[in-house]
């Protein structure tokens, strides 16, 4: 467990759980709703993501804060169909409720799990962060970092105020949501990158989650309306057999042949060791993808070395419309959200935000 310190730091930076997120329960303990763990807190105790605590009968969550806030490119996220060549102010707080060996972001993620995490955070206020965005001329405000969903409040409290000055609103999420957090949000977000980490339950329940309760809120948020891209870090041996990568490409397709799938190189990192994810790798998972019937498959963090893998293209004609390098945009060629050598209308969310 972390030092006593970061935690007393970070507990006095904390309001009541908004009342959607919050169960009541006998004896003074509650039940959090924010995500798929469900935790029942008693007095004095804390949730799996440690963040959201129960002190004297009253869940408290994190607010006041960021661990992170920068503007990147959307791409960065990523979204590729979404505003694309605009930037994406980025906020994030700390604490996970998984604890994945192979995370990328763990200095953020872990803090309260891992000594060896937390890092710093600043003071601020909703709307210096939404200032900050109009500064920077970005698209959209996206709680990233650390798990948004723990954080739900705090994005609630900045989206609102983002909406009222006409930015897109959207999280960079593990997905393992609960349908309470999806309802708590659905109203102020635009938009969605989920991490679809493996298509195993027992791999995934050895990071913390189950595979059911990220597949269930993919399906939700599309029902709802939001736009969602999915990402799986292809990780060699843990989910890159194909019978794995197979089941993934066949869930998204059936959800909707127009899902984004973001298949990203892992480089060795935190505590899990292990070669590097190869372009040709990525080639192998993203035909599988478009075996599947999946239209818009993506290959990351190889920039240069994966053909057309980092460009959209038109699944009617075959034009190339949007082409990247990395996360720089090239080329746009889309008119009005539109191919513009046949017409076909391509999914996304291209207003100018």
């Amino acid at each position: 467990m972390a030092p006593p310190p970061l935690q007393d730091h970070l507990d006095a930076r904390t309001a009541p759980a908004a009342p959607a997120l919050v169960e009541p329960l006998p004896e003074g303990a509650v039940r959090c709703l924010a995500c798929g763990h469900r935790c029942r807190i008693a007095a004095g105790a804390r949730g799996a993501c440690r963040m959201r605590f129960n002190r004297n009968g009253t869940l408290r969550v994190p607010r006041g804060y960021v661990a992170g806030l920068q503007c990147d490119p959307i791409e960065k996220k990523p979204f590729f169909h979404a505003f694309p060549g605009r930037g994406a102010l980025s906020f994030g707080m700390l604490g996970c409720n998984l604890h994945c060996a192979f995370c990328q972001n763990w200095i953020s993620s872990q803090a309260l799990r891992d000594p060896e995490a937390g890092a710093g955070v600043e003071d601020t206020t909703a709307g210096t962060i939404v200032d900050a965005a109009r500064r920077c001329g970005a698209a959209a405000v996206v709680s990233t970092y650390n798990e948004p969903l723990i954080t739900a409040e705090w994005a609630v409290e900045i989206f609102r105020l983002a909406r009222a000055a006409g930015l897109a609103c959207g999280l960079v999420s593990n997905g393992f949501a609960s349908p309470e957090a999806i309802d708590h949000l659905r109203p102020w977000i635009d938009l969605c990158k989920v991490d679809l980490k493996c298509f195993d339950d027992a791999a995934y329940r050895g990071l913390g989650g189950t595979l059911d309760g990220v597949l269930r809120t993919i399906e939700r948020l599309v029902a709802a309306g939001v736009w969602v891209e999915v990402v799986t870090l292809l990780v060699p041996g843990f989910n890159d057999g194909e019978s794995g990568l197979r089941g993934t490409a066949r869930f998204l397709a059936g959800v909707s042949p127009d899902l984004p799938w973001h298949v990203t190189a892992f480089h060795p990192d935190y505590r899990m060791a292990g070669r590097a994810t190869t372009a040709a790798d990525l080639a192998r998972a993203a035909a599988i993808g478009r075996e599947a019937g999946l239209r818009f498959v993506y290959a990351g963090n190889r920039p240069g070395e994966t053909g057309d893998l980092e460009h959209t293209r038109c699944p009617g004609c075959g034009a190339t419309l949007i082409e990247r390098a990395g996360f720089r945009l090239l080329r746009n060629r889309l008119a009005a959200g539109a191919c513009p050598d046949c017409g076909r209308a391509i999914p996304g969310r291209w207003g100018t935000g």
